[in-house]
């Protein structure tokens, strides 16, 4: 099933609603709070962005009131995001960001990104690493909280969005060109 982002937004299968996985004992009552966990999966993100945690924490408090709260984004490898890429969206590369939707009942979602792959990108567009870093966070969020961008009404309404939402961390719209 081809899922509804180019940048790799997967739904997840139905599941039972969060009290009762509590109840089962299955989740610890944490695991359903409203501060997602962040895990660097790979310390090199360290190297490329000072206190990437701290960032990622920035970028998603900038989407307050429009993107979603991920219960956990993952800094991972292109290596990671090529194999969850293949097994859930039939497209066996790696890309710069993949979101997967909670299921049903579930608060969340998850955000997954490549660094091999943010790092290239950063790099043609000659930006700050920690700026593309802010730019996929915050779209991953704005994927979790249903923004989609396959119509090209809806790619410039998530892009000036975007824009806008990286403002409030006073980074430059990604989409416009540089002087």
């Amino acid at each position: 099933m081809e899922p509804p982002s180019s940048t790799g937004h997967v739904h997840s299968p139905n599941v039972a609603d969060p009290e009762s996985l509590v109840a089962s004992g299955l989740f610890p009552s944490h695991a359903f709070e409203e501060t997602p966990e962040i895990l660097t999966e790979d310390r090199r993100w360290r190297c490329y962005v000072p206190a990437p945690e701290k960032l990622v924490r920035r970028a998603l408090a900038a989407c307050a009131g429009y993107g979603r709260q991920p219960g956990s984004v993952v800094l991972s490898t292109d290596r990671v995001v090529r194999v969850l890429n293949g097994q859930h969206r039939g497209k066996h590369r790696p890309t710069n960001v993949l979101t997967f939707d909670p299921p049903p009942g579930i608060p969340g979602g998850d955000i997954i990104l490549a660094l091999e792959t943010v790092l290239r990108e950063a790099r043609q567009a000659r930006k700050p690493v920690s700026h593309h870093l802010a730019h996929l966070i915050i779209h991953g969020s704005l994927h979790l909280a249903g923004y989609d961008h396959h119509q090209a009404g809806e790619a410039r309404e998530m892009e000036m969005l975007e824009g806008r939402l990286l403002s409030r961390l006073h980074i430059p719209n990604p989409w416009k060109p540089r002087a």
